[in-house]
């Protein structure tokens, strides 16, 4: 079975993200709107306990923290999709290298970079019309987290929690 980590921001956040991903993400329907933490991975359903027990430590060992997001951004040229960026946060940091280690095989290919998707997949010319106008606009979102979700896939290619882990908590 596939499964993948990620935060889910606050309501508030995700409708901001989700105004733009209705237009521009074809996706959109798969996931909420989210932070990957860690990129899908398959693993037995034997060993999810494992992995339950193992996100647990982790979860305990990291403190909430505040993300702030000011700007939209692009992995281009390698894709053209556009992102919230997200500033440096040493937490995310953290959270991310832990979960590249341990039980968890380091599936890692690009560098980390938090940020929230909110268009992909995008012909180049509306790509830069898209890209050039959300530069423009001043994003000054400030979000609290306190969890991150454990994450699988269903047939249909959408994902759901398989379990939720609140940091600094147990």
């Amino acid at each position: 079975m596939k499964y993948g980590i990620a935060i889910f921001p606050s309501k508030t956040v995700q409708d901001q993200a989700n105004a733009l991903r209705k237009r521009y993400d074809p996706r959109y329907s798969l996931i909420p709107p989210h932070i990957t933490l860690k990129y899908p991975f398959e693993t037995d359903p034997e060993q999810v306990d494992e992995v339950v027990q193992a996100l647990h430590q982790i979860a305990d060992s990291v403190d909430p923290f505040y993300i702030h997001i000011n700007k939209v951004s692009t992995f281009e040229p390698i894709t053209n999709t556009i992102y919230l960026k997200i500033e440096p946060k040493e937490q995310l940091k953290t959270l991310n290298e832990k979960l590249q280690q341990g039980i968890f095989e380091n599936n890692q290919t690009h560098s980390f970079v938090p940020h929230i998707t909110i268009a992909q997949d995008l012909e180049y010319d509306e790509f830069s019309d898209i890209v050039g106008r959300l530069k423009m606009e001043g994003f000054a979102i400030k979000d609290y987290i306190d969890r991150f979700q454990l994450l699988y896939e269903l047939e249909n290619g959408s994902w759901t929690v398989y379990e939720t882990f609140l940091l600094g908590e147990e």
